[in-house]
């Protein structure tokens, strides 16, 4: 008996170090970046900025914090799909809120 729950622990602990080391989806490997933008100064911009980021195939997620002079955008990804260069352009090419010609957000690195 104190052989099987010596087995239950082990196997417990293996599939939580698994798990907690290395965040997968599908096998696929979801990489985080905190990424400054400049530029940002109402929620409809955190919105598109988010939307065109999140259009991209390989990003999971877009989450930004509130609009401010440098505003965070939390963006989880598959670095084998998309790169962060390309993600640096998504944002720099969104549309800005006032002038849909305007391109005024700016990947700061």
């Amino acid at each position: 008996m104190k052989l099987v729950k010596l087995l239950a622990v082990v196997c417990a602990l293996f599939f939580i170090s698994n798990t907690a080391f290395s965040q997968t989806t599908n096998n696929k490997q979801i990489k985080s970046a905190s990424i400054k933008v400049k530029g940002v100064t109402c929620s409809g911009d955190l919105k598109t900025i988010a939307g065109n980021v999140e259009k991209l195939e390989g990003v999971v997620s877009c989450v930004a914090e509130k609009p401010g002079a440098t505003t965070k955008f939390d963006v989880k990804y598959d670095p084998a799909v998309v790169t962060e260069k390309q993600i640096y352009a998504a944002i720099e090419d969104t549309e800005g809120c006032k002038d849909p010609k305007d391109r005024p957000y700016k990947v700061k690195q």
